[in-house]
């Protein structure tokens, strides 16, 4: 099975939560912070949404920061999935 996201929704994969810090401090599973970093797996087509042009700007595969509460958890498959509108999507993480 496959999410498909509609109008202005993106569907994201959070990324894995860091086990340690940058000084090497090794955290527990209640200290990890959930982080704010995913990655695309599918885009809505965009359109008119609450009666404005929306146009679609993320790409699947593209490395996203998101807004810390948007969005509504999923599960399918067994694996987490995040739908969010696009207009969460702070800003996109390029390497």
């Amino acid at each position: 099975m496959r999410l498909v996201p509609l109008g202005d929704k993106v569907v994201v994969k959070q990324m894995e939560a860091l086990e340690t810090t940058k000084s090497g401090i090794v955290l527990t599973g209640n200290a990890k912070e959930k982080p704010q970093e995913a990655e695309v797996i599918a885009v809505g087509p965009g359109g008119v949404v609450d009666g404005k042009e929306v146009k679609m700007e993320v790409k699947v595969g593209q490395k996203v920061m998101y807004s810390k509460y948007a969005g509504t958890e999923v599960k399918l498959d067994g694996e987490e999935f995040i739908i969010l509108r696009q207009g969460d999507i702070l800003a996109i993480v390029e390497d």
